[in-house]
Formats: structure tokens, C-alpha cells, sequence
């Protein structure tokens, strides 16, 4: 009789968790078919919008989002995911994943409906505003591509500063704005519970702020000597260059808008190796030898500058279908071949995980860094000699010539990045803990203090505003920080454990489909499946760490 008892018991709650199941999955069915065809209608207006500058496919992206949060504000959608949440009886893994995931997205608008309307506009009329500036200098206007070249290549210190304070005028076009948005989306967040937007970012995201921001402080102690080495070796660079005196030199010295890319401060000009190579073809043929076809994603893709255009880079799942898209600006220089290889990284990481064996709403990589870890993993062969070598054909007495100096620069670029990435983090999470404060100011502070470049006398500009992230990606830049760190820890297991080569600092896998059967498999196509941490300690024996990192451009 107690068995009997003990079995009818087994059996009532299996068919409860089974009802309950069927319950989650027909709720999930429901939402999917509601955002599925907003979700591509967005993705194809936000496409348009950005290789044209039309405003009325800005305008069409914006509608259909504000559709999307409308689903996602339902209230009566999210009281009934809260109380299957509530109640624990799901046992399928992956409905409880799932549920995680679309709780996460609901939770995260169930404010007033108004208010996020509103932030959608405004990021819509911002987006257009970034898209269509071009700053003007000496009378002409010019492109990014235009801004960073005169910044790299120009002698005369009038010309820097001129083209550097150009560029900035975008600033306070929309400082204001942006700030407006900030508080709006505080506002969305106070709402919801948490002390801030930032805050509220990284915790639905499956992020502990505590957490990243002790790895942050711990990356801050782990690259500031080795940086300030750097940078005083720069500042010696810079101050015979521009023939002035180290004291003297000024953000425009350093050949770049942000000082986030590495400068040319070694004999070694890489440029020169792309110049007139077909970028496309490089691409292609590079990700087809390690077993990943990107030519239909390269003909979906729109590469060159043309007017209108957006002037930076990404890459876009429009259907989640396999529809995959890459925005560039092609020049035939080293930065353009980088960008080639991390765009073609996140669109191969979009390919695998829209795998049809995964739900809809796991169609996604694990987490935003995650795929920003791939991207820089195939980013950074464009530094890489041996892919050098190999993809345009260097003698190997070149390669043995620049190789050194090739690692150097890897370095200088990652301890320059790290440094960059800790102003950007930093300056977020201070702006949205209190927006009103003076942002000119914090931004020079952090500026001078982690990347050691000097203010210009008397400037009180929105310098922070020029920056596209801060106002339309926002807190979201410590992921590409994450992303390295995760991208040196893929490097070191497929180096150590597939090519089996131990070559830290050359291993390109070039033509290695192990390397591609291992990552689309590991990686790309369990999607959401797992938390981001499971899924890297499933594909590399461990959690993320810090440590190959350290071991690659530190040590």
C-alpha cells in the first residue's frame, strides 16, 4: 500500500509538471509568434536605415521596437511568466532556460509603456544625428575614416589638433540628449527595483556589477605599470615625431579620436601589407579553411563607404534564420582587415546558433561578450605574422623580420584597449549613478587617470558625448573588455589542445577545420542554451579567468 501511495504521488506530479510544461510552452509560442516578425522588421529598417541615413527606415525601426516593447510590457504576459517562475515546477532544462531568458526580457519592461516609447524615439532622432555628421575641417566635409587618417599621418600639430577638435563638434550637438535618455532610462530602472539603469543592465544580462567591477579593478592593477612603460615609450615616440616636448603632447598626438587603438610607434608598417589586397577574398578565404563558409553573408553585406552611410561597423541577424548581414567601410589598410575578421567572427557565431535545433529565443549567443570573444579572436590575426605570412604570401624571411615588432604592437594595442575600456566602464557607471554631476569633468578625470593623456587648457566640451556607445549602446562596453579576456582563454586551449602547436604568440590555425568543427560545436551552436560560464568551462575545461590574458600581453 505505501508503494501505491508512493507511486500515485509520483504520477500526480509528474502529470502537474507536465500540464505546467505544456502551460510554459504554449505561452512561449505565443510570445514568439507576436515578436518573431517585429524582431526582422526592426533588424531589416535598422539595416536600411544605416546604409542610407533614411530617415523614414529610422522611423520604421523605431516603430517596430516600440511594437516589440509593447509586447514585452504586457502585464498580463508577465504576471503569468512570473508565476510559472514562481512556482518551480519545470524539470525540462531547456524550458527552464528559456524561461530565464524571455522573464528577463519581460522583467525589463514592465515599466510605463510611454516612457520606453519615448527612449526609443529619442535613441532613433540620436542615431540619425551620429550617422549623418561629418565633421568639418578646413572648410570641407570629411569622413571618420578621413578624421583617423589625418590623425595618423600628419606632421603638422595645427592640422591634429584642428582635425581632433572637428571631430568633437558632434558633442554638443547631442550631449544634451543624451543625458535626457540617461535619466530616462534610470527612470525605467528605479522602477523595476534597481538603483540604476547600469545596474539593471548587467543583472539582466546574467552580469554581478560587484563582480566585473572587482575584475576591472583587478585588470587596473595588472596593466597600469606595464602601461605607463608604454606610455612613456610612446610619449618619447611622439615628442621627436611632432618635435615638441613630452609635456606638450595632447590627446591629438596619438593618432586616433579615442587613443583606444594601438599608435604606430614601432618600425612597423603594416598597412603596406594590405595595401591593394582584396579584403573580401581574405575573409572568405580564411574562415573557409578552418571550415566556416561566409560567402553568402559577404554578399548580403554592404562594405564601402558611400553617403548616408553609418561610418563604423557590425554585424546584424535579421531572421535568426541564417539571414546575416555585415556593415564596413572598407579601406585596403590593416585596422579595415581587423574589422573584416571580427565582423565575420560575430556573423559566424550568428550562423551557428541559429541552428533550428534551438528555441527561437536561444537563438542568441551566450552572452553579448561572448561573441565579442570570437570576433576578437579572428580580430587580432591581422597582427598575427604567421596569418600574415600565410594569407598574403609573406617570404618567410619577412615574416621572421616583423614578427617581434608584430607582437609588440598586439601588445601595445591590448594594454592601450584595456586602458580605454576602463575609462568607458568607469565613466558609465558613474554617469547613470548620478547623471546631473559635471560629466566634462569626470570624463578628463578618468581619461587622465587610466589612459595618462592631458586635458587641453581650459576645455569644458561633452568630449564623453562623441563617443557612440555612451549614448546609443549603452553599458555595454565592459564586454569587450570580457570579450578579450575570453578570446586569449579560446586562444590558449585551441593552441594547446587542437593545432597542439604551444605557439602562444603565431598560431593563426590557418586552414585547421578542427578549429572551426570545435567552436561552431563548443560555441556557437548552443546558443543561449547555457549560461555564459557554463558553456566556456564546457568548451575550455574552465570558467572565464583572467589569467591567459595576463600570460599573453602582460607577463
Amino acid at each position: 500500500m505505501k508503494n501505491l501511495i508512493i507511486i500515485t504521488t509520483l504520477l500526480v506530479l509528474f502529470g502537474c509538471t507536465k500540464q505546467k510544461e505544456m502551460e510554459l510552452r504554449n505561452l512561449i509560442n505565443d510570445i514568439e509568434a507576436q515578436v518573431r516578425p517585429l524582431n526582422k522588421e526592426a533588424a531589416l529598417a535598422y539595416w536600411n536605415a544605416t546604409i542610407s541615413g533614411d530617415p523614414l527606415e529610422f522611423e520604421k525601426y523605431s516603430a517596430a521596437n516600440m511594437q516589440i516593447v509593447n509586447i514585452y510590457s504586457d502585464r498580463e504576459l508577465f504576471a503569468k511568466l512570473k508565476r510559472i517562475n514562481e512556482e518551480k515546477k519545470i524539470k525540462d532544462p531547456l524550458l527552464i532556460r528559456e524561461l530565464e531568458v524571455i522573464y528577463n526580457k519581460f522583467l525589463g519592461n514592465q515599466t510605463d509603456t510611454a516612457l520606453l516609447n519615448d527612449i526609443i524615439q529619442r535613441s532613433a532622432a540620436l542615431e540619425q544625428k551620429y550617422a549623418t555628421f561629418r565633421a568639418n575641417y578646413k572648410g570641407s566635409a570629411i569622413s571618420d575614416n578621413q578624421v583617423e587618417n589625418t590623425l595618423q599621418t600628419s606632421l603638422n600639430n595645427n592640422d591634429l589638433k584642428e582635425v581632433w577638435m572637428a571631430h568633437k563638434k558632434i558633442g554638443p550637438l547631442v550631449a544634451n540628449d543624451i543625458i535626457e535618455i540617461v535619466k530616462l532610462r534610470n527612470m525605467v530602472a528605479i522602477s523595476l527595483g534597481f538603483d540604476n539603469y547600469h545596474t539593471m543592465s548587467l543583472e539582466l544580462s546574467g552580469q554581478k556589477p560587484d563582480e566585473v567591477s572587482e575584475l576591472f579593478d583587478e585588470l587596473d592593477v595588472l596593466t597600469k605599470d606595464a602601461f605607463a612603460n608604454l606610455k612613456d615609450e610612446m610619449d618619447t615616440y611622439f615628442a621627436k615625431r611632432y618635435k615638441t616636448e613630452k609635456e606638450k603632447l595632447m590627446p591629438w598626438h596619438y593618432q586616433g579620436r579615442f587613443f583606444q587603438e594601438s599608435p604606430q610607434i614601432y618600425p612597423l608598417e603594416l598597412d603596406k601589407y594590405y595595401s591593394g589586397k582584396n579584403l573580401e577574398e581574405l575573409t572568405k578565404s580564411y574562415y573557409l579553411g578552418i571550415g566556416l563558409d561566409v560567402e553568402q553573408i559577404m554578399a548580403n553585406s554592404d562594405l564601402y563607404e558611400k553617403p548616408g552611410k553609418n561610418q563604423h561597423a557590425y554585424c546584424i541577424d535579421i531572421d535568426s534564420e541564417g539571414d546575416i548581414r555585415v556593415l564596413c567601410n572598407i579601406k585596403d589598410n590593416e585596422q579595415w582587415m581587423g574589422t573584416m575578421l571580427h565582423e565575420f567572427g560575430h556573423a559566424v557565431y550568428a550562423q551557428g546558433h541559429d541552428n533550428p535545433a534551438n528555441p527561437y529565443f536561444l537563438r542568441e549567443a551566450a552572452h553579448s561578450f561572448t561573441t565579442e570573444a570570437v570576433a576578437m579572436l579572428f580580430g587580432r590575426l591581422s597582427r598575427n605574422p604567421e596569418w600574415m605570412s600565410q594569407m598574403l604570401e609573406l617570404p618567410l624571411s619577412e615574416m621572421e623580420k616583423i614578427q617581434d615588432d608584430c607582437h609588440k604592437s598586439s601588445r601595445l594595442q591590448q594594454l592601450v584597449f584595456s586602458r580605454w575600456a576602463q575609462v568607458m566602464y568607469r565613466f558609465e557607471k558613474e554617469m547613470y549613478a548620478n547623471p546631473n554631476q559635471d560629466l566634462n569633468e569626470l570624463w578628463w578625470t578618468l581619461v587622465s587617470k587610466y589612459q595618462m593623456l592631458t586635458k587641453p587648457e581650459g576645455r569644458n566640451e561633452p568630449d564623453w558625448a562623441t563617443k557612440i556607445h555612451v549614448a546609443l549602446y549603452p553599458c555595454y562596453y565592459h564586454n569587450y573588455q570580457l570579450g578579450e579576456l575570453l578570446a586569449s582563454q579560446f586562444h590558449y586551449y585551441i593552441v594547446n589542445n587542437i593545432t597542439k602547436s604551444g605557439n602562444i604568440k603565431n598560431d593563426s590555425y590557418t586552414g585547421n577545420k578542427e578549429v572551426g568543427d570545435w567552436i561552431r560545436e563548443k560555441v556557437f551552436e548552443t546558443g543561449m542554451k547555457h549560461k555564459w560560464n557554463d558553456m566556456i568551462e564546457a568548451a575550455t575545461g574552465e570558467k572565464l579567468t583572467a589569467k591567459y590574458y595576463a600570460s599573453q600581453f602582460v607577463d
